[in-house]
């Protein structure tokens, strides 16, 4: 057992506990609290004056499958050329000895849910897993989280420019989709049946969605597009979350009505395509206060995991209030893809994962010292110029 004294503890959940002491055992949090008596013999680790966070969870990166450092060799995140690939899935491209790893402990990110690229409509399963080992099967904390899936730009550019085939619209990844879907239902009543057809994975993939086991989750940045994700999960009377969400803001009471999950992000990014024209960095206030379920995401690497709490810094200073721009990195997305019982707060019982600040978090001043996982330090800071 170790116990971590007289920092002060967010953790998420309750109040901070300042001069508070967490008890770690066996990579679990036993107790938190601001008077408890530390057993004898358990080794103390004393971070008076720090401030201790519970892991951040990004709900959406595409860390091992991008080639993040070593180019198109490893860019594993589009299954091509056909534009429905539902039997594919993140989890067996996903390379835990890539950078992009060392880059989320470095952040801070203690749990990715990652899921397939953007270019196909259907792309393949998502899968959550923990930032730190060599074994991508026993880093996996959830497998499947989602089915991903996506709307607007990518598909187009991907399909229609890129091969000169369908779908060349928006229309036709619509329909795309929503023939997909209907097919799996028709699929799934079959075999039922006692002469039901053969298997086949992209349309079990789908079932699963039907079956409400796991939701469709949907890139989608344009206003129209995201609409067009709701119209289409309603319609098909599924789970879903918006994956981006860019302009949100342009349509929050509608989005907010419906209580939508929506992964925002990646942020501090420039506006590198027309759909995104519209990005605003007050998006995630505009979608809290709407009643949106808001999840701050990298979409690694098209913002850097080591950025993540620099970009929850900008979203705070835009009107997302504390409580709730520390939500947005935790807690909040830890429920979206469905771990909750595991992380996204400091709780007796959860996995100690969590890290240690040199002061208030959303602050440059107050850099990252450490990364927790499991009660395991996975990340230690070097301050620039001191390696020598």
């Amino acid at each position: 057992m170790r116990a971590y004294t007289g920092a002060r503890f967010y953790t998420v959940e309750g109040p901070a506990i300042d001069g508070g002491v967490m008890l770690v055992e066996d990579g679990k949090i036993v107790k938190i609290g601001r008077d408890l008596k530390v057993p004898e013999g358990v080794e103390r680790i004393d971070l008076d004056g720090m401030v201790v966070l519970p892991g951040l969870v990004d709900a959406h990166s595409h860390a091992g499958i991008w080639g993040d450092g070593e180019g198109s060799a490893s860019s594993d995140g589009n299954e091509g050329p056909g534009p429905i690939t539902a039997d594919v899935s993140a989890l067996d491209a996903a390379n835990p000895e890539q950078t992009s790893f060392a880059s989320c402990r470095e952040g801070g990110i203690t749990t990715v849910q990652i899921p397939p690229g953007s270019g196909n409509p259907i792309g393949g399963l998502c899968f959550a897993c923990k930032t730190s080992g060599t074994v991508i099967d026993e880093m996996v904390l959830k497998f499947p989280t989602g089915l991903k899936g996506a709307l607007g730009e990518n598909p187009k550019r991907s399909h229609g420019v890129g091969r000169k085939q369908a779908p060349y619209t928006r229309m036709g990844i619509a329909a795309l989709i929503r023939k997909y879907f209907r097919e799996a239902e028709q699929y799934m009543r079959k075999r039922e049946g006692e002469s039901g057809p053969d298997m086949d994975l992209g349309l079990e993939n789908v079932c699963r969605v039907l079956r409400d086991e796991i939701p469709f989750r949907i890139h989608a940045h344009r206003h129209d597009d995201i609409v067009t994700a709701i119209r289409l999960c309603e319609e098909l009377g599924v789970r879903y979350s918006i994956e981006h969400c860019t302009d949100g803001h342009l349509i929050a009471d509608f989005l907010g009505k419906r209580q939508v999950w929506a992964h925002v992000g990646p942020g501090l990014s420039s506006r590198g395509k027309v759909e995104v024209f519209s990005r605003s960095e007050a998006n995630p206030a505009v979608l809290v206060e709407a009643g949106v379920k808001v999840s701050l995401v990298t979409d690694h690497p098209f913002l850097d995991s080591r950025y993540f709490m620099a970009y929850a810094g900008v979203a705070h200073k835009h009107g997302l209030s504390f409580e709730d721009t520390l939500r947005a990195i935790t807690l909040t997305p830890a429920e979206s893809i469905g771990v909750a019982d595991r992380v996204g707060s400091l709780s007796p019982g959860k996995d100690a994962d969590f890290i240690v600040l040199s002061g208030e978090p959303f602050s440059y001043r107050s850099p990252i010292l450490a990364t927790y996982i499991a009660g395991e330090e996975v990340y230690t800071r070097t301050p620039y110029g001191s390696e020598a």
